[in-house]
Order: structure tokens, then C-alpha cells, then sequence
């Protein structure tokens, strides 16, 4: 392993990287039940779904610790999972197998641009002010989720956010976890946000959230979704807008996290380039590919392994352990299922406060840099999209450039990738 995963000249030991490892498996854990709980509504089979996003969210992570080499986690993909459940299949009325198979040729699609190095290069081209507000962003993000998981952000029907009520179980198991966790935080303790989750979920059983693991133990079968495909409507004007979305989407997803999580790591190159960025997005094309295969929606680098590159986390050794345990999930479901929500968004909202860190180093004095570095954190939340933050952030950046006489300092591509974002409001 340390030869393989080069750990002494990364930085890190063998036990460092495992708790890196389990630390984010537990945090993006509630997948394997949130996943199956929107697909179902599709009208798929939950525990044939719970299958394919355990397997799919192995396979894709393993590629990325074997190949890349790199501290990310993969699995599908929330918001990409609403869109294949709620607007493809329930709002336009289509049947998750053409959904599926949109998904498939996703996969296919990213396989070849990532062969011919596009993704690569359009990594590479997005502004550095930029990438570290993708880095601020994400943490921002990351720890809105976490403050919806606890029900300490409602919606509100007047103002559309609201403040929940601390009496309620969620709220106050998140409080006292925050505390915990954040107290191990300032003593240094190594795993402290593994032990809050821990302590949270044992706290949860007084409260009525956390239940005796129950029910069967067995892999549920993949039988009535696998490789369900629905290529009769390849061709039609709907697939080219779904598939388009999908693309587009996750391309963005993807690139916004490896960037933003890279970065908080601080494994990003001098030239603010990701290491091993093509092996990465290969990892998330196979991940894609094969779940649709499996039956799920569309894999992708989870944002919650900032967690785990929190905890010390830098080589692959740190995607191998939670690709291993995504597999043990198979078998030990009932363990995950009693795992409230609300244990897990302590170590959200404190990653999501280690990863704001970057801010620092953003170029506020120049407005063609400050306004898109600050539109691109700040819509990401707002919008519940990672890659629409991106969307503002590089069209305001052109613009402004542009505007302010400063054209030659954009990249060609970036100029490209800007008028992509800009047709995608009219498609």
C-alpha cells in the first residue's frame, strides 16, 4: 500500500487514510437509502435499486482508488436522481427504462470525451478566482444540506427558508452532535467526526430517531431492473433535452467537486490543476456507465468526501476503504438504515465550514474576478446545484471581461463553455 498509494510522500499512514475512508462512507452512507426511497417513485424496485447504488457506487470508487488514486468517493448522484425520478419519468410522463437508458448513453458519451481529453481541458481552463470559490461554495452547500437533514432549515410557505423548532428530535440531536463533534475538533482528537456521527446515532435512541437494526440481511436482487433498456426513442427531440441535461449536469457536478475538494486537500497542482483529473473522470464515466446497467441514475463524485480528505485523507487508499465498505453494505443494510439523518449533518455543517477556507485567497479587489467568484459560492445553495453556481459564475466572468476591456485574458474554451451555459437557458 505504500508503495502503490505512495503514503510517506503524501503525508499520511495507513490509519489515517482507513478513518478518511469510513468517515466519508458514513456521510454520503444515507445514499443507499434516499437513492432507492426517490427512484421507487419512478415506480423501480427499492431493494433491486438498493443493490445497483451499492454496487455502482463500489465499482465507481474503486476505479477512482486503483486508477486515479485519489481521496473520492462516487455514487449517483442527488438532484441528478430527482430529475430521472420527478421530471423525466413522473413530469414527462416517460418510463424509468427510457430514463435508464438516457443515463447509459450519458455514460458512453463521458467515456469518449474523457478518452479524448475534453473534460480534462475544461477543468483546466476554468479560472483559478473561480475554482477556489467552487471550493467556498461547495461548503456552503454541503452545510445547507446539513442543516435541511437536521430540520434546522425549513421551508417557509412566506419567505421560503425558515428556522425549524429546536424541540423537535432532529434539531436537537444536531445541536448536541455539533457540540460534540466541535469540541473533538478543538481538542485535535483524530476521528472526531466519525465519533459525533457515532455518538449522535446512540444519542438518537432516547430521542426516537435511531432504531435496532431490523429486517432481512440478504443483497436484495437486481432482477427487475437490470439492464432494462428502452432504445425505441433514441432519436426523438425528448431524449436529446434529457440526455443534454444529464450531461451537462453531472459534466458540472463532477468537475466543481474534484476542483473544490482537490483543492480543500491540497493536492491541487502550482498551476491549480486537479492531479490524475482524467483517471478521475474516467472513474465517474464507468460509474455512470455500469449503474445504468445495474438500474440507477447517473454516478457521480460525491461532495461529502471532503469529510473524509477533513480527517487527513489524500491517496486512494482513503476511496479504496469506502469502496470496500460500500460493498459490506450489501450485507449489513439494517446497520445503515438505523443511522438517522440528523447524525450525520454535524459533520456536514463542519465540513462545510473547513472547506468555506479558500475565500481568503480570492482576488476581491478586482471586480472581473470578486463578482463571479462570489456569484458562483453563493448561487450554489441558492439553487441546490453545484453546477449552476459554475453557470454563473463563468457567464458573469466572461461578461465582465469582456465589458471591461480585459477579452484576452479569457481562455478560447472558456469562451466556449460560457456560450454552452448560455443556450442551455433556452433548450
Amino acid at each position: 500500500m505504500e508503495k502503490f498509494f505512495k503514503l510517506k510522500e503524501n503525508g499520511t499512514t495507513v490509519r489515517t487514510e482507513i478513518l478518511a475512508g469510513l468517515t466519508t462512507f458514513l456521510t454520503m452512507a444515507y445514499i443507499l437509502i434516499v437513492n432507492p426511497l426517490i427512484l421507487s417513485d419512478a415506480g423501480m424496485d427499492f431493494g433491486a435499486v438498493f443493490t445497483a447504488t451499492a454496487l455502482s457506487a463500489a465499482i465507481a470508487t474503486l476505479v477512482m482508488a486503483l486508477v486515479a488514486k485519489l481521496p473520492f468517493a462516487l455514487a449517483p448522484g442527488m438532484g441528478l436522481n430527482a430529475f430521472f425520478a420527478y421530471t423525466v419519468c413522473l413530469g414527462m410522463g416517460y418510463s424509468w427504462q427510457f430514463a435508464l437508458t438516457a443515463v447509459f448513453l450519458e455514460g458512453i458519451i463521458f467515456l469518449v470525451l474523457t478518452f479524448l481529453n475534453v473534460r480534462e481541458a475544461i477543468i483546466n481552463c476554468i479560472p483559478v478566482n473561480i475554482k477556489k470559490a467552487i471550493s467556498a461554495g461547495i461548503g456552503l452547500f454541503i452545510a445547507f444540506i446539513g442543516l435541511q437533514n437536521a430540520k434546522i432549515i425549513i421551508g417557509d410557505s412566506a419567505t421560503l427558508l425558515g428556522l425549524g423548532s429546536i424541540s423537535t428530535p432532529d434539531f436537537l440531536l444536531a445541536i448536541i452532535g455539533l457540540i460534540i463533534t466541535a469540541v473533538l475538533l478543538a481538542y485535535k482528537v483524530k476521528g472526531a467526526l466519525l465519533i459525533g456521527i457515532i455518538a449522535s446515532t446512540i444519542i438518537g435512541f432516547p430521542l426516537g430517531l435511531t432504531s435496532a437494526p431490523s429486517g432481512s440481511w440478504a443483497p436484495p436482487s437486481l432482477a427487475p431492473i437490470f439492464f432494462k433498456f428502452d432504445f425505441s426513442q433514441i432519436f426523438t427531440v425528448d431524449m436529446f433535452i434529457v440526455l443534454f441535461t444529464f450531461l451537462l449536469v453531472d459534466m458540472f457536478d463532477t468537475v466543481g467537486t474534484l476542483i473544490g475538494v482537490s483543492a480543500k486537500a491540497g493536492i491541487l497542482t502550482k498551476e491549480g490543476k486537479v492531479p490524475h483529473a482524467k483517471e478521475a473522470l474516467l472513474a465517474d464515466a464507468v460509474g455512470t456507465t455500469v449503474g445504468a446497467m445495474l438500474g440507477t441514475s447517473t454516478v457521480t463524485t460525491y461532495v461529502e468526501s471532503a469529510a473524509g480528505v477533513e480527517e487527513g485523507g489524500k491517496t486512494g487508499l482513503t476511496a479504496l476503504t469506502a469502496a470496500i465498505l460500500f460493498l459490506a453494505a450489501l450485507f449489513v443494510s439494517p446497520l445503515f438504515l438505523m443511522i438517522p439523518s440528523a447524525a450525520t449533518a454535524p459533520a456536514l455543517i463542519l465540513v462545510g465550514l473547513f472547506m468555506i477556507s479558500p475565500v481568503t485567497e480570492i482576488n476581491w479587489s478586482d471586480m472581473t474576478e470578486a463578482l463571479p467568484a462570489f456569484l458562483t459560492m453563493f448561487m450554489m445553495p441558492m439553487t441546490y446545484s453545484i453546477s449552476e453556481g459554475i453557470v454563473f459564475g463563468i457567464i458573469s466572468y466572461v461578461l465582465l471581461k469582456v465589458l471591461s476591456g480585459k477579452a484576452k485574458d479569457v481562455p478560447k474554451l472558456t469562451y466556449a463553455i460560457a456560450l454552452i451555459f448560455v443556450l442551455s437557458f433556452f433548450i
